[in-house]
């Protein structure tokens, strides 16, 4: 596993997703409570739309463009028009920092490309 700093715990508030780079690749991180960050690709399967643009709510996060939720465990969508899952990646916190590993996915989604 390849993990890199992108965050300083801090700067996440629980129920928000804030908009990160690791490696290349635009991540979503959502922090759901006080010790536990996820990671998401930043972009919507459906119509590439900036995903730390949404809700989020319990494990979900919303797209504001089109409202298709995905899953932050699985990257599956729960709700239409998506219907492709997008990226997952794991997440460690080290003293005050957030990790995330962009170079493994932890399922086999393709990145959406804008």
């Amino acid at each position: 596993m390849s993990f890199e700093s992108v965050a300083a715990l801090d700067d996440l508030v629980v129920g928000q997703a804030k908009q990160v780079v690791a490696g290349d690749e635009p991540i979503c991180l959502v922090r759901t409570d006080d010790r536990t960050v996820k990671a998401v690709h930043n972009v919507c399967s459906h119509a590439q739309f900036n995903l730390d643009e949404g809700w989020v709510e319990d494990n979900h996060i919303e797209c504001s463009l089109h409202g298709s939720s995905f899953d932050l465990d699985t990257g599956q969508p729960d709700s239409l028009p998506a219907v492709k899952p997008i990226p997952t990646y794991a997440t460690k916190i080290d003293g005050e920092q957030v990790l995330v590993d962009a170079a493994s996915p932890t399922n086999d989604a393709a990145p959406p490309r804008h």
